[in-house]
Order: C-alpha cells, then structure tokens, then sequence
C-alpha cells in the first residue's frame, strides 16, 4: 500500500481565493484615485468652448453638421435631436447629441448616413461599420473596434455649446494637437 504524502502547501485555487479580494481592492482603489475629478478637469480644460445651434431650431432626426474643435476636414461632426434620450445627451429630452463623422476604424466618411429608424450612423462606405448614436457612439456592426467620438455639449438657455471630445479623432493622435493637420484638410 501506498502512503499518501502530506503537504501542506496552498494550492493556486487556495491562493486566489485568499488574497484575490484584497489584491483586487488594492489594484481598484490604485486606478480609482488615479482617474477622480482633477485628471479628467484638467483634460477637459483643454477644448475650446464654441456655440454650435440653438435648441430651438433643432428639428428631429436631421443632423447639422459643424467642425469641433478645428476647422478641418477630420473635425467634421453632426449635431442631432434624436427624439429619443440618449447617454449624454443634453436639453429638455436628454436627446440632443453630437458625433464626429469619421469611422473610427479607417475614417471612412458617414456623413449623410444617419439612419433616423435605429438611431445610428452608417453603414462606413469602406467596411459597413455602424455606430448606436443613444449608446455613446458604441459600434453596432463592422470592422470598428472604438467607439465614435462624442462631442462634449452643454446647454444655456437656448444655445447649445461644444466642450470636449470623448475619444479620439480619426488622423490625431491628439485632438488638440493639429500640426502635420494644417490647411483645414480635405
């Protein structure tokens, strides 16, 4: 007969479960206190605030384009009342939003490609990619893998604003940054 040997040595199962709360506490709080409201101000600080419409001239599901934060071919962005209240969205319905208009995946153009029955952008000319506008930008379907950059609004009283971008902007490697951009693009 066989002896079975005793060992007294943690097992990896034994091992996660002891210490992966307290290990992923640690790792949480670390990026918490990292990204708290002091980075994200100072990144938002950034953009130049512009007035880009009034609410009042806003008419559902037709789109009005605009260029933030440059005036260039890449910064090409529409502005829409959805009808329907999206994440982010601002006014009295929470259904006006902005996106910029170049896939996110090779800058395909979705200028005029609004589909007003799903609320999405596209389908991208180049790999069919299609983007929820309610959802952040999300992509629905395609070849993308980011979602469409948002443009940051703010409304007071009847005008509405541009602030900021969430994401990047196709052809930047940083929104703010435009040299090699120069000339107002295409």
């Amino acid at each position: 007969m066989q002896e079975k040997k005793s060992c007294s040595c943690l097992t990896r199962r034994q091992f996660l479960l002891g210490t992966g709360g307290a290990t992923a506490t640690i790792i949480l709080t670390g990026f918490l206190g990292y990204s708290e409201g002091k980075t994200v101000a100072l990144q938002t600080s950034r953009y130049p605030r512009k007035k880009i419409a009034k609410l009042s001239d806003l008419k559902q599901d037709f789109p009005v384009p605009f260029r933030y934060p440059h005036d260039h071919y890449n910064c090409t962005d529409i502005l829409i009342k959805l009808g329907v209240p999206a994440e982010d969205g601002v006014g009295p319905d929470r259904d006006v939003v902005a996106f910029n208009t170049l896939c996110t995946h090779m800058g395909g153009p979705l200028m005029g490609a609004y589909q007003n029955n799903h609320k999405v952008l596209g389908p991208c000319p180049f790999h069919l990619s299609m983007f929820d506008l309610t959802k952040r930008g999300i992509i629905t379907t395609g070849s993308a893998t980011q979602s469409l950059p948002q443009i940051m609004l703010e409304v007071k009283g009847d005008e509405i604003h541009a602030v900021g971008v969430m994401g990047l902007i196709f052809g930047f490697s940083d929104n703010m940054e435009i040299a090699g951009h120069q000339g107002g693009g295409r």
